[in-house]
Protein backbone atom coordinates (compact mmCIF):
# COMPACT_ATOMS: atom_id res chain seq x y z
CA UNK A 1 0.00 0.00 0.00
CA UNK A 2 1.43 3.08 -1.01
CA UNK A 3 0.79 6.26 1.49
CA UNK A 4 -2.21 8.35 0.41
CA UNK A 5 -2.65 10.64 3.58
CA UNK A 6 -0.33 13.66 4.45
CA UNK A 7 -0.30 14.84 8.05
CA UNK A 8 -3.40 16.89 8.50
CA UNK A 9 -5.60 14.54 6.65
CA UNK A 10 -4.65 12.04 9.14
CA UNK A 11 -5.19 14.67 12.34
CA UNK A 12 -8.34 15.97 11.09
CA UNK A 13 -9.59 12.21 10.99
CA UNK A 14 -8.28 11.02 14.56
CA UNK A 15 -9.96 14.22 15.70
CA UNK A 16 -13.24 13.66 14.18
CA UNK A 17 -12.24 9.43 15.85
CA UNK A 18 -11.59 11.32 19.22
CA UNK A 19 -15.01 13.54 19.31
CA UNK A 20 -17.14 10.50 18.45
CA UNK A 21 -15.50 8.32 21.12
CA UNK A 22 -16.14 10.84 23.53
CA UNK A 23 -19.72 11.56 22.72
CA UNK A 24 -20.30 7.84 22.60
CA UNK A 25 -18.76 7.12 25.81
CA UNK A 26 -20.59 10.22 27.68
CA UNK A 27 -24.03 9.07 26.25
CA UNK A 28 -24.88 11.62 24.01
CA UNK A 29 -24.73 9.21 20.67
CA UNK A 30 -26.21 5.75 21.68
CA UNK A 31 -28.42 2.92 19.85
CA UNK A 32 -27.75 1.83 16.11
CA UNK A 33 -26.64 5.59 15.09
CA UNK A 34 -24.08 5.31 18.21
CA UNK A 35 -22.73 2.10 16.75
CA UNK A 36 -22.62 3.22 13.52
CA UNK A 37 -20.06 6.26 14.43
CA UNK A 38 -18.02 4.32 16.56
CA UNK A 39 -17.20 1.75 13.64
CA UNK A 40 -16.26 4.90 11.26
CA UNK A 41 -14.55 6.18 14.06
CA UNK A 42 -12.44 3.25 14.06
CA UNK A 43 -11.96 2.95 10.46
CA UNK A 44 -11.11 7.04 10.62
CA UNK A 45 -8.39 5.96 13.32
CA UNK A 46 -7.02 2.91 11.50
CA UNK A 47 -6.57 4.51 8.16
CA UNK A 48 -4.65 7.33 10.46
CA UNK A 49 -2.51 4.90 11.42
CA UNK A 50 -1.50 3.08 8.02
CA UNK A 51 -1.21 6.12 6.03
CA UNK A 52 -3.38 4.51 3.77
CA UNK A 53 -7.93 5.71 2.57
CA UNK A 54 -8.68 3.18 -0.37
CA UNK A 55 -11.11 5.49 -0.89
CA UNK A 56 -8.75 7.63 -1.22
CA UNK A 57 -7.61 5.17 -4.18
CA UNK A 58 -10.98 5.16 -5.75
CA UNK A 59 -11.13 8.63 -6.39
CA UNK A 60 -7.44 8.97 -6.86
CA UNK A 61 -6.99 11.54 -4.18
CA UNK A 62 -3.55 11.99 -2.68
CA UNK A 63 -3.06 14.10 0.28
CA UNK A 64 0.65 13.10 1.18
CA UNK A 65 3.45 15.58 -0.24
CA UNK A 66 5.69 13.84 -2.50
CA UNK A 67 9.35 14.04 -1.19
Amino acid sequence: MKKNMGSIDKLIRLIIAAVIGSLYALGYISGTLGIILIVVAVIFAGTSFINFCPIHKVFGINTCKVK
